[in-house]
């Protein structure tokens, strides 16, 4: 399913959204779930594994709809969680 944008740019045949790469931190997440609810494109879950703190850490649903905001990075009181862009040579 193509993705819907509010207006089409003029140069949409020139550019490509960035593709992300999603980090986690697993053993440094307390598990208050912030990254999981202020993640504008639900691309966060919480996991049913546990970590070394005892909480469930979040998982990464679906790395293709992040958009780069990095909220989750901003919001996280544990720097868990950090996002960059996938450095790509053959078009991922």
């Amino acid at each position: 399913m193509p993705e819907r944008l509010w207006r089409t740019p003029l140069d949409l045949e020139k550019v490509s959204r960035p593709k992300a790469e999603i980090h986690i931190l697993k053993d440094q997440c307390k598990g208050c779930g912030f990254c999981i609810q202020y993640c504008p494109r639900k691309v966060l879950e919480e996991s049913d594994e546990i970590n070394a703190r005892g909480v469930h850490p979040p998982r990464v649903v679906d790395e293709k709809s992040c958009i780069l905001c990095s909220f989750c990075t901003a919001i996280c009181p544990d720097f868990a969680i950090f996002v960059k862009e996938k450095q790509c040579k053959d078009g991922c």
